[in-house]
């Protein structure tokens, strides 16, 4: 740390002889508005300023590390090098404000309002349904706006691309490409796909992508989900001009240096080239900033200290382009955006031959972190950040680039070779120079130049491994001439195969070659078995794979000269470019009965009620609410390890630190120090041990986030190591680590049905748990009341009351002076069901104690690291069947990653059993489940709770039974589903079954025998790439395993104006909970949605509710509020008799003036529920949701990577309340179901450290991830007589259906594994990440590269 500290050399703030200390005014504009700062800090980013100077808090904290886009704002200025206005998006979380000089700055807010009026852009993402918990959206909005900026009329393409730095959780992304795609030339259709006979809009009627029904024979015609004929058109004249006042200053004034003192850092704007390098020998450690995209990162996740900042963005020098014989000069502070936009046309303009290495950097480009990061990072901070796994800097080192280094000493060029990285994120720079200008060469005549990039998701992702290769032949010949081989990811800096090339010197291209070339790179490009990053044995296969794809590329270029023979045809597909296919969808659903009124909205595509405030940012969420006058900011402390005795907590230097009021410790908890959702086996803050890392010691609280967390980190926690550290379900099981009680579900006789089948099977399958990643990370606010112990809390919840119970407990108070309120959620999925109560408490200890409002919304990484997620399952299995494929004898036995308390991993495990069979009918069953205790952070309710993890091992075996029995996995799977009246292992009978109907029609939507065919044929023809499909079922059961949870309440008030206010126990998270209960209200009441509104979920309206979670609220909730809306009309009723021709207004302020309460409550639990596991006896569930999905795929046998070609879902949710909603809940479970089963891994170091705790290197689906045609169907005519209007729950059992994909990859490993004489079953564990996906498709290549031995090494990561 001492040479980043440079306490010596960083000038005092009160020397003020000295020029750069005198601060500099900080000019900028703010949606049109002129913002001067005088004391600008360099630390502040732009979000902060938005959101905590100017209040303008529609721009949102996603991650702080420019992975999630919720911050994007587009940022304005005039370019004097390209003479022109440059409009680019870009992650406020990064952009320090002092970057900002002479910029204008547009947010959400400044493009449009709800009271005044929405922009196009807004609009459209509204409309179509694209926003959920729309804490995404703001930053999706301002991407999509400052594409529009520089393009009004994209292509898809441009819109894919604007989107690679946007995440989103809730929506599966699919509605907001598709309302954006009405921006485009393609327009906005159905991408030409409804029954094969062209583009539904083509036709007369325009009827919007109505589809026939197939299965019923009858022809359907719903209304379409929105009609973008209702879009007000967007006009580019209209949009807001940039600042003339800004551009005048622009223009007039001459570049001046400017100076910025912060509390810790200088910020130092030079003038000129001359300016940067006197400052460089003045501060020789002081680093230069153009996009802080790597810097802002050092300084925020591993406390790095800058005092000195150069920020080198206007320099001329640094950002000239220049053309010259040998290739083109790039400034060093040339965005990427820059880069790539010169060399598009530069390829366009050049002879072939020339374009090699230009072509290379484009293609690494396209998939080069996310366009907000690209249009800020500078191709310079590219080379000097020297990341072992940047993608750009293997093909600069393979293709020789020059790089032009300056100091005051003069300029020195040299070659960026082996010797440019003296070691791991250093470079031969001495401290005085700075990188100037790099040229990167044309190819010559000869020469051929190909770059790889493999990361675990192809958009906006770090790389495994990344290699840039070239090779020059001997004029006319196929003999190797020169040849350079470079590779990232393979150890701690970027590395030339120089061993492997020289060898090939002077040899043939051909098989001999390759032999020798993958024998000679197995034996250089080696890794230590613990490795950091882990994946060695695939990131050496990965060497030879990517070697073997440029061999195959460069024979058929030499063969298409006539020197070289021609690549096999079956080869060909190894050496093709990925390119993205603009997704295409279809929605079908059941149009309304004839004769609905049209005020009557259930059943109708009903927009989210806050989807406008939440496209505009003005919903407001909880770290939205404005800050107290005398409010305070807290930052916990946690335990960095994982099982240990606490000796002493040292907060003397935390104290004294600038803005810090307290620390708040164990001894500070007024009440109770214990607490838990469930069981009381936690503490609010750690006393005497800490058993994981990250478990909350204490907290810090200060006058500002940034002073409460540099104070958190400065407390010193001294330990006691203790043993043992069990942080794996295997190590659970070798200590016998277990939570009581052990369930086990048991039914028929399964010794029996072993002896009479005729095959017995047994396997194993792991299942990697799954981080929730909600956009809106954990968050409260506290206020005490200053009376009575009363407290507020606002809370990002969706547990209000267990969160009153557990804060009234840790302040020793009785409930009811608590009020927890709940506005709406930026997403939850289980994750804030009951871990959101180990922050509010703390946060609610800290208020009590300062008698002050306190606030904390946890960092992303904070989050991650605290909260806990879905559990890892083991699944081990035996399973008896017959020849058909009919299995007739199961034993399952479960084992679950807990955590370090109980938390709900109980009911979890339950309902694991509870699906063990998932959709089939097994005579004989028996099942074990136990819950491991374990030193990671306590894991929790998660979408399904357990219910996947149960199905995916049911999955696993009768895949089994197919493949030993070499039957058609369909055919077994249908051999075994439930039928009508068939009765479950837990006793309950199933009635109104409509798996059949589902399972019919998506074979039928799907043409899955044509499909199946396609498929087959497509392998037979190609050897290195592979398409597999499945099928797949799932049943869930809706209702809380928990008996007492099943019930709801609900307040409703009629004001004497005839306006309605609901209140009930759910909360709103982006499911539309709320708009649902407004649209059963309305039939209710009989009036218009405009009359009903609900502000929010409280604990003060209506107590005692149970969290919003189990898919079961819209059934629970909706029947309260429609037993509350028939109290009122009852006293309603006699006013309306007597005055029929009256209005609602007429009716209520008769009651009223009656003097008749105009308020109800109402109340539901729903009946004969109740399910015992001693006897196997009762009703566990109220009924169950059926889907089916089908699903094809397309891997890289050489990569692992995979492609989602299509899927088709078929879901039964009753009469659906609101299919725009419903079919939203499908879309978006199935794609966090493909990020649980493909993509999101989480890796933990032996000691229990997360390793992955932010965007960076944790991966939800994006964009791209999703199905290029996708069709969604909601069964038709499938009343549920158990729930509201005869619908159906619909959140959870949706994401199970993604285990189509996972086992259409398992498919095609199959058909990859036949190339190699492989056959019959095989274990692939969850996620079927790249990694998996390549060590299971064994070849010559893997075989050169065996894994280490287990127990020979320590691994980097483990399997938890």
């Amino acid at each position: 740390m001492a040479n980043l500290t440079e306490k010596i050399l960083l000038p005092h703030r009160d020397d003020l002889n000295d020029p750069y200390m005198i601060g500099d005014e900080l000019v900028f504009f703010v949606n049109g508005k002129k913002i001067t700062e005088r004391q600008a800090e360099p630390e502040v980013t732009l979000l902060t300023y938005l959101r905590r100077k100017l209040g303008l808090t529609g721009t949102k904290l996603g991650c702080a590390e420019g992975g999630c886009g919720a911050c994007t704002v587009m940022i304005s200025k005039y370019h004097p090098h390209l003479g022109r206005l440059v409009h680019h998006s870009v992650n406020s979380c990064l952009a320090p404000v002092c970057s900002l000089h002479h910029c204008a700055v547009t947010t959400v807010e400044g493009i449009g309002s709800v009271a005044g009026k929405l922009h196009p852009v807004q609009e459209r993402i509204a409309m179509s349904h694209g926003s959920q918990c729309g804490f995404c959206t703001p930053g999706i909005v301002m991407s999509m706006y400052a594409l529009l900026r520089n393009n009004p009329t994209p292509r898809m393409v441009d819109i894919e691309e604007a989107f690679q730095g946007n995440l989103c959780r809730c929506t599966g992304y699919r509605p907001i490409l598709e309302g954006y795609k009405t921006f485009t030339t393609e327009g906005g259709c159905c991408g030409g796909r409804v029954n094969g006979n062209g583009c539904c809009m083509s036709k007369g009627d325009q009827n919007n992508g109505y589809i026939d029904d197939h299965v019923n024979g009858n022809i359907l015609l719903p209304a379409p989900l929105y009609n973008p004929a209702d879009f007000q058109p967007l006009d580019p004249t209209q949009e807001i001009i940039f600042p003339p006042e800004l551009m005048s200053l622009v223009k007039t004034q001459s570049p001046t240096r400017l100076s910025f003192m912060g509390e810790r850092v200088l910020w130092l704007q030079p003038a000129s080239l001359d300016e940067l390098l006197d400052l460089k020998a003045r501060y020789p450690n002081a680093k230069l900033v153009v996009g802080n995209t790597e810097v802002g990162i050092e300084m925020k996740f591993k406390n790095l200290l800058y005092p000195v900042i150069l920020a080198p963005s206007y320099i001329p020098e640094l950002n000239t382009i220049e053309h010259t014989d040998l290739g083109i000069v790039f400034g060093a502070s040339c965005s990427l955006t820059v880069l790539g936009d010169v060399l598009k046309t530069a390829v366009a303009s050049l002879p072939t031959h020339q374009t090699g290495v230009l072509i290379a950097v484009l293609e690494q480009l396209r998939w080069f972190a996310g366009l907000q990061i690209r249009n800020v990072a500078a191709i310079g901070g590219n080379i000097i950040t020297a990341s072992p796994i940047s993608d750009l800097n293997p093909v600069f080192m393979a293709a020789g680039c020059k790089l032009t280094l300056m100091s005051k000493a003069g300029p020195r060029v040299v070659v960026m070779d082996e010797n440019f990285f003296p070691g791991y994120r250093r470079t031969i720079l001495t401290p005085e120079e700075i990188l100037l200008s790099v040229l990167i060469p044309y190819t010559v005549k000869s020469q051929y130049f190909a770059a790889y990039k493999q990361s675990p998701r192809r958009e906006d992702d770090i790389s495994i491994v990344t290699s840039g290769m070239s090779v020059t032949f001997a004029e006319g010949t196929a003999v190797v001439k020169e040849m350079a081989l470079s590779y990232g990811g393979m150890a701690a800096t970027t590395v030339l195969a120089k061993y492997t090339a020289s060898g090939l010197l002077g040899k043939q291209w051909g098989e001999e070659l390759l032999q020798d070339a993958c024998a000679s790179l197995a034996k250089e490009m080696t890794l230590h078995p613990s490795a950091p990053g882990g994946m060695v044995t695939y990131r050496r296969a990965l060497t030879l794979s990517l070697f073997y794809k440029f061999y195959l590329t460069v024979q058929r270029k030499l063969a298409a000269e006539g020197v070289c023979v021609e690549v096999r045809a079956d080869y060909v597909s190894a050496t093709e470019i990925y390119h993205q296919n603009t997704a295409s969808s279809v929605q079908i659903f059941q149009a309304v009965p004839e004769g609905q009124k049209e005020e009557d909205v259930v059943g109708r595509p009903m927009m989210h009620l806050s989807a406008m405030k939440q496209a505009t940012g003005e919903a407001i969420y909880c770290d939205d609410i404005p800050l107290y006058e005398n409010e305070l900011h807290l930052c916990l402390i946690t335990s960095t390890k994982a099982h240990a005795r606490i000796l002493s907590i040292d907060t003397s230097e935390a104290d004294v630190m600038p803005g810090v009021v307290t620390c708040v410790l164990a001894k500070d908890i007024p009440g109770s120090n214990v607490t838990g959702p469930a069981f009381y086996d936690e503490t609010v803050l750690a006393d005497h041990t800490v058993t994981c890392v990250g478990h909350i010691i204490g907290a810090v609280v200060a006058d500002t986030q940034a002073h409460a967390k540099r104070a958190a980190s400065a407390v010193k926690v001294s330990y006691e190591d203790l043993q043992p550290v069990i942080i794996t379900i295997q190590d659970a099981i070798t200590h016998q680590s277990f939570y009581q009680p052990i369930r086990t579900l048991q039914r028929g006789d399964t010794k029996q049905g072993f002896t009479q089948a005729d095959h017995v099977l047994e396997g194993e399958i792991y299942m990697g748990g799954q981080e929730h990643f909600y956009l809106e990370t954990n968050a409260t606010v506290a206020v005490p009341k200053g009376e009575d112990g009363e407290m507020e809390l606002f809370v990002s919840t969706q547990a209000p009351a267990k969160t009153q119970a557990l804060v009234a407990k840790a302040l020793g108070v009785p409930a009811n002076r608590v009020v927890v309120r709940v506005k709406r959620m930026g997403g939850g999925f289980g994750g804030k069901e009951s871990r959101s109560t180990i922050l509010s408490t703390v946060v609610a200890v800290a208020a009590h104690k300062l008698k002050r409002p306190v606030r904390c919304m946890l960092d992303r990484d904070e989050d991650m690291l605290v909260t806990g997620g879905r559990h890892p399952f083991y699944g081990q299995y035996k399973v008896g069947y017959m020849k058909s494929g009919k299995v007739v004898a199961l034993k399952v036995t479960f084992y679950s990653n807990a955590g370090n308390s109980m938390d709900l991993s109980f009911s979890i495990m339950e309902r694991a059993l509870f699906h063990m069979e998932n959709s089939y009918n097994i005579a004989n069953v028996w099942g074990r489940g136990y819950p491991c205790k374990t030193n990671l952070p306590s894991n929790t309710a998660f979408r399904g709770f357990g219910g996947p993890q149960g199905m995916l091992v049911a999955e696993s075996w009768i895949n089994d039974v197919a493949q030993s029995l070499g039957l058609p996995t369909e055919q077994v799977r249908r051999l075994n589903l439930y039928k009508q009246g068939d009765t479950t292992p837990y006793s309950q009978i199933l009635e109104h079954i409509t798996l059949d109907r589902c399972w019919d029609e998506c074979l039928e939507t799907a043409h899955y025998k044509q499909r199946r065919a396609a498929v087959d044929q497509y392998n037979r023809n190609h050897r290195w790439t592979k398409r597999g499909l499945a099928i797949v079922p799932t049943k869930f059961g809706i209702s809380f395993t928990a008996l007492f949870l099943n019930q709801a309440a609900a307040l409703v008030h009629i004001y004497t104006d005839g306006s309605v206010l609901l209140t009930h126990g759910g909360t709103e998270m982006g499911q539309g909970l709320h708009t649902k209960m407004v649209q059963v209200a309305s039939r209710c009441l009989d009036i218009p949605t405009s009359k009903i509104h609900i502000t929010e979920t409280s604990t003060s309206t209506v107590p005692n509710t149970s969290p919003t979670a189990a898919s079961a609220s819209s059934d629970l909730n909706g029947a309260a509020v429609q037993i509350a809306c028939e109290i009122l009309l009852q006293r309603l009723e006699p006013y309306k008799t007597s005055n029929p021709k009256g209005s609602w207004e007429d009716w209520v302020k008769s009651a009223y003036f009656d003097r008749v309460s105009l308020s109800a409550n109402g109340f539901y639990k729903t009946p004969d529920l109740g399910y015992d596991f001693e006897t196997n006896a009762g009703r566990a569930f109220n009924y169950f949701t059926y889907g089916v999905a089908c699903s094809e795929v397309e891997i890289d046998c050489l990569t692992g990577s995979n492609t989602n070609l299509h899927t088709t879902i078929v879901m039964d949710v009753g009469n659906s309340l609101n299919p725009a909603l419903d079919i939203g809940q499908v879309e978006g479970g199935f794609i966090q179901g493909v990020g649980l089963f493909t993509l999101e891994e989480l890796k933990y170091s032996p000691q229990g450290y997360l390793f992955t705790r932010g965007p960076g290197m944790y991966k939800i689906p994006a964009f791209g991830d999703i199905p290029t045609d996708l069709t969604v169907s909601l069964l038709r005519d499938a009343p549920n007589q158990k729930a509201i209007f005869s619908s159906k729950a619909v959140g959870e059992p949706p994401l199970f259906l993604a285990a189509s994909v996972f086992f259409a990859i398992k498919d095609a490993i199959t058909a990859a594994r036949a190339e190699s004489g492989l056959s019959g079953p095989f274990r692939l564990d969850s996620p079927a990440t790249p990694e998996r996906i390549r060590n299971a498709c064994e070849d010559r290549f893997t075989k050169m590269c065996p894994p280490a031995l287990p127990g020979t090494f320590t691994p980097w990561a483990v399997t938890v």
